[in-house]
């Protein structure tokens, strides 16, 4: 059974989505029902673009005054154009673009992580799903059955799930969701369309889910969609699972002996993630093998509405005008799991960008890093097996982020491994030092009239230990945690500008001994995760006209090592993903689209022991891709 700790859930709604919870950031002073408008104005605008992208018309710019910045002519509302002209440079930098480009359309989206590595074996391949998602908030997900191909029977290597998509027209970025027999198994958001429409691919490794794949299992899709006069972009999505054989070259994948899914069931009866606002949480109530000796679990959380910018939102306490239509809830964010009431496990959480988010001109054609294939979030909760192993009820509860001010969808499964010889293991938590929060400290200047220098640091060290009775004797493991985090958050210029620069990173590290207090080597993992965001939204004073212009620089470093004897580590594995990328959109009072472009780089790199190195470099430029190439790796 599932328990949701509050009454109230925030529904996956459109009355909700469109436009009052837009994907896109417009940030300004003004109150947050206009800022959904303007978003709705942009999309508007990137689907009546000229049929012919490049260089603004000279009947465009007839309505328009030129401010020249170092000889760098910027194309802005005539209203606007004095106000404009000592920031035309600043924001042309920032965007790094031609000043008077008007894109029109864009090629299919790329990315340069690494995909899926596949044996070469014998394989069979299944068409899981093949849907086209309209109206699909009031028609609700895909449903039906994922069954293993019987010429497939057998030990596999390997697992791996195809997902293909296309879409045309208008449409926002949607986030979307696969389940297989209850266990999410993909997250990912989808790209926004041009008129021509676009289409793209990505895969998911599946082999830690086999024990669920051996049979017949219920499969889930959500992707909320809605399709009117406005919004016209239906997603076509296919789905394909391919199942490699093992063989003596290709041995079969090292699964967990159980896979136990812990996600939300909707009203439908198809699985789903729990939709949390502030201060619910969700809780499932199980009860584990006797003969537990480890476990894992695995959490999907995304934030949606002004919780997909998190990292740029304002504390509660700043009530001044600068901050006035800012969303709320600062910016630190952890997403936390409790065992029968107290925290076994934390995880900061990564600040994904939507292809929408802060200028949507930006992720065209390469999306944000985390965006088309999200990772989840994994926890070691091996100190709490011997507990979990008494036959008892026990309840897992998955907590969001604190202070938020809207909506997380979060859910988890959890990975189990059994002693083959003992039918009842036992043991016991001997020490747990999770503190409810960690140590947060917010503070607010102003350093010049009118401008906002909001700082958040905040600090987590922690330590869980417990022992199980194995076959094998007792072994005891020890999980610690250290985390740090700096947000610097200025606003300025009436709530019109904003910059964001936010370090987060940590380590967790997991220590074994077995009998006679015997300890193996200690592994860590490792992540940081920086992001810079310059933003800004410039309405015009006498229309409805805007300039919109924007800087992201974003990264995902994670990395594994062993040892840690005297302070020395040995690197076992590390990746690394950064996506810099600018973009512009300029629209006059008339209507008229005189600057609209963007441009945007990923670095991927991968390196593991025994494996080759993959090194992948894509930039692109209007649209469309500049540069591919693959130059290896180093360091």
């Amino acid at each position: 059974m599932f328990v949701i700790a509050s009454p109230t859930i925030h529904p996956r709604h459109p009355t909700l989505m469109e436009p009052a919870v837009p994907t896109t950031s417009l940030r300004s002073a003004l109150p947050r029902l206009k800022t959904a408008l303007r978003a709705t104005a942009v999309a508007a605008t990137l689907a009546g673009l000229a049929l012919t992208a490049g260089p603004a018309t000279a009947a465009s710019a007839a309505s328009t005054a030129h401010a020249g910045a170092a000889g760098h002519a910027v194309l802005v509302p005539t209203a606007a154009a004095a106000r404009a002209a000592a920031l035309a440079k600043a924001q042309t930098d920032s965007s790094n673009s031609s000043a008077d480009y008007v894109e029109n359309g864009y090629q299919n989206p790329v990315t340069a992580f690494e995909p899926v590595s596949r044996p070469e074996t014998r394989s069979c391949t299944v068409t899981a799903m093949q849907y086209d998602f309209a109206n699909s908030y009031s028609t609700g997900d895909y449903t039906g059955t994922l069954t293993p191909p019987s010429a497939c029977a057998g030990k596999w290597n390997k697992v791996v799930l195809d997902w293909y998509g296309s879409v045309a027209g208008v449409q926002y970025d949607r986030l979307a969701g696969v389940w297989i027999g209850g266990a999410e198994v993909f997250r990912t958001s989808t790209p926004e369309p041009d008129a021509k429409g676009i289409s793209w691919h990505v895969d998911q490794d599946l082999s830690q889910y086999i024990p669920l794949l051996t049979k017949a299992q219920p499969i889930d899709v959500s992707l909320g969609n809605v399709v009117n006069s406005q919004y016209t972009g239906i997603y076509a999505i296919t789905l394909k699972v391919t199942y490699y054989m093992a063989d003596a070259q290709y041995p079969a994948a090292s699964v967990a002996n159980e896979v136990l899914p812990l996600s939300n069931t909707d009203s439908n009866g198809a699985s789903d993630w729990w939709d949390l606002t502030k201060g619910q949480t969700a809780s499932l109530t199980e009860t584990f093998p006797t003969d537990l000796t480890n476990a894992s679990i695995e959490v999907y959380a995304r934030g949606n509405g002004c919780e997909e910018f998190w990292y740029s939102n304002v504390p509660d306490s700043d009530t001044t005008d600068t901050a006035d239509g800012y969303c709320a809830g600062g910016t630190y964010r952890e997403v936390g799991v409790e065992i029968d009431g107290k925290l076994a496990g934390v995880t900061q959480v990564f600040p994904v960008i939507y292809s929408g988010g802060i200028n949507p001109l930006m992720w065209r054609p390469i999306m944000s890093v985390d965006s088309v294939r999200t990772e989840p979030y994994t926890m070691n909760l091996t100190p709490f097996a011997g507990l979990l192993s008494d036959g008892q009820k026990h309840t897992i509860t998955l907590v969001p982020p604190a202070d938020i001010s809207d909506v997380w969808m979060i859910d988890a499964t959890m990975f189990l491994t059994t002693d083959a010889h003992a039918a009842t293991t036992g043991g016991a938590v001997t020490a747990d030092t999770i503190a409810s929060g960690p140590n947060l400290a917010t503070t607010i200047t102003s350093p010049v009239a009118g401008t906002n220098l909001i700082t958040a640091n905040a600090s987590r060290d922690w330590t869980v230990t417990g022992y199980v009775n194995t076959s094998h004797g007792r072994v005891t493991t020890s999980v610690s945690q250290h985390v740090t985090y700096q947000n610097v958050d200025k606003i300025w210029g009436s709530g019109e500008y904003q910059t964001v620069t936010q370090k987060d990173q940590g380590y967790n590290d997991v220590t074994t001994s077995g009998a006679f207090g015997l300890s193996g080597p200690t592994s860590r993992s490792t992540w940081n995760y920086p992001i810079s965001m310059t933003a800004s939204y410039i309405p015009d004073t006498t229309g409805s006209g805007f300039l919109l212009t924007a800087q992201v620089s974003q990264a995902r470093f994670t990395g594994t090592e062993v040892g840690g004897f005297g302070g020395v580590w040995l690197p076992t594995g590390s990746v690394a993903d950064q996506v810099k990328a600018g973009g512009v959109l300029q629209v006059s009072d008339t209507g008229t689209t005189l600057q609209a472009d963007g441009q945007d780089s990923e670095d991927y790199q991968s390196q593991q022991i025994g494996q080759p190195c993959y090194h992948h470099v894509i930039t692109a430029d209007h649209g469309d891709v500049t540069s591919d190439t693959q130059p290896g790796c180093w360091g």
